[in-house]
């Protein structure tokens, strides 16, 4: 190959217009592999002399090179490396990056990498998470980084910063354990949040989703689909229909202690379900899901209290101490004022003789606020079926379809003819 001096030359130069670049593609895979990278231990000075932003081809080209070798990795480690590939990838150009998308995200991952030895996961929030919409065609486009950098949000606990990224509506994946790894971590961060119900939908869609052999992230998602179904509503849901058969046959098998655990919280009694956790407490702690657990336990009393509601419009806080395990009125108390707080039950409680009433739903539907919210419901509902509609359209004049579809068409046909008897002929 050319000098390293004689290719830099060359990027500088031909980082403009699209048929420059088409140009300076070529050249840079021909000096890629082997050649560029033995001289990849005095690579990194020459970066000086690019622009990230206007030469980021180029430059992804040289800092691919370099961070490729571990020696480069190990004599940097920490130092201005971590600074540079952070730049690079807040800065850089998303149509030039995207004309190389492998060696993009092997830099992106070598930054996970470092700022995960480092045990300084939020150091790489901020570029990974420009990365995501760099190499992303479209925010309904599922990329490799999405996993990734929901992992460093999880590992530094900035759940809030995964948002950015999962409140996006997905419609293109290309690579299935990428999907996994999306609706895990996802789930995770909003159970980070307390916001069970949205981690319901992504680790249904883990759980649900097409596959031909089971894997280890499903399994995993399954666990925690249990435990917070079982915290959100108090009852794990049936397999919808559309469930692989591949998932329906294995799950439950691969996670026999959950389903212990849910059947044991379905007969309601609080002492039975803490002796099952305690019993099995070192299982869900290899697991890493006791914190989970703990919380299902805690949510017993929740469930027990909404029970009442359904048979008595008038308790005393000590029949409802009594009723659903709790020590003293006083607990009891406690938690029905969280529960009215957070919407989960509808009641007041007298003070003066200890009673507690539960009353129906207050909700009008007629505030302005609720106009708005079911208004936007509907619109993304509208949006929704229109995508689903023009999907469907799309697989409908799909090549391979369609010649799958017509010999199925064929196959069940023949059987149908030759079922057929032979005296109608």
């Amino acid at each position: 190959m050319e000098s390293v001096e004689a290719l830099v030359a060359h990027i500088q130069g031909l980082s403009g217009s699209a048929d420059e670049l088409a140009q300076l593609h070529g050249l840079l895979k021909q000096a890629d592999g082997d050649a560029l990278r033995a001289h990849s231990a005095g690579l990194l000075p020459f970066l000086s002399h690019l622009h990230p932003g206007t030469h980021s081809l180029g430059y992804l080209y040289l800092l691919d090179s370099f961070v490729s070798s571990s020696a480069n990795l190990r004599a940097h480690a920490g130092g201005d490396l971590l600074v540079t590939v952070a730049d690079f990838l807040t800065s850089c150009s998303a149509d030039q990056i995207r004309m190389a998308p492998d060696k993009f995200l092997n830099v992106c991952r070598v930054l996970k990498n470092e700022v995960m030895q480092l045990n300084a996961p939020i150091r790489g929030i901020a570029p990974l998470r420009a990365a995501v919409r760099k190499i992303q065609t479209s925010s309904e486009q599922l990329t490799p980084l999405h996993a990734e950098y929901l992992m460093l949000c999880l590992l530094a606990k900035q759940y809030k910063a995964g948002l950015s990224v999962l409140e996006d509506d997905i419609f293109e994946v290309d690579q299935p354990k990428d999907l996994f790894l999306y609706c895990y971590y996802g789930a995770m961060i909003y159970i980070g949040l307390k916001k069970f119900r949205k981690a319901l939908e992504l680790l249904h869609n883990a759980v649900t989703a097409p596959m031909s052999s089971l894997n280890a992230i499903t399994v995993e998602a399954y666990k925690k689909y249990v435990l917070v179904s079982l915290i959100q509503s108090g009852q794990v849901p049936s397999f919808p229909k559309y469930t692989s058969s591949t998932a329906q046959r294995n799950l439950k098998n691969h996670t026999q202690i959950y389903v212990d655990l849910s059947t044991c919280y379905g007969t309601g009694s609080y002492s039975d379900l803490e002796t099952f956790i305690q019993s099995n407490a070192e299982a869900f702690q290899t697991d890493n899901n006791f914190g989970l657990v703990k919380q299902v336990l805690s949510s017993m009393y929740k469930r027990n209290i909404q029970r009442l509601t359904q048979t008595y419009l008038t308790l005393s806080l000590e029949d409802i101490a009594s009723s659903v395990q709790l020590n003293t009125p006083k607990e009891a108390e406690m938690h029905v004022l969280r529960m009215i707080e957070d919407g989960e039950i509808h009641a007041t409680i007298n003070q003066k003789d200890g009673m507690v009433s539960f009353n129906e739903d207050p909700e009008q539907y007629k505030s302005s606020e609720m106009v708005e919210h079911i208004d936007s419901s509907i619109q993304r509902l509208m949006a929704l079926s229109k995508k689903l509609t023009s999907i469907d359209q799309n697989i409908s004049c799909d090549h391979a379809f369609l010649m799958k579809s017509g010999r199925e068409r064929a196959r069940f046909d023949y059987d149908d003819f030759d079922s057929v008897p032979h005296k109608y002929f």
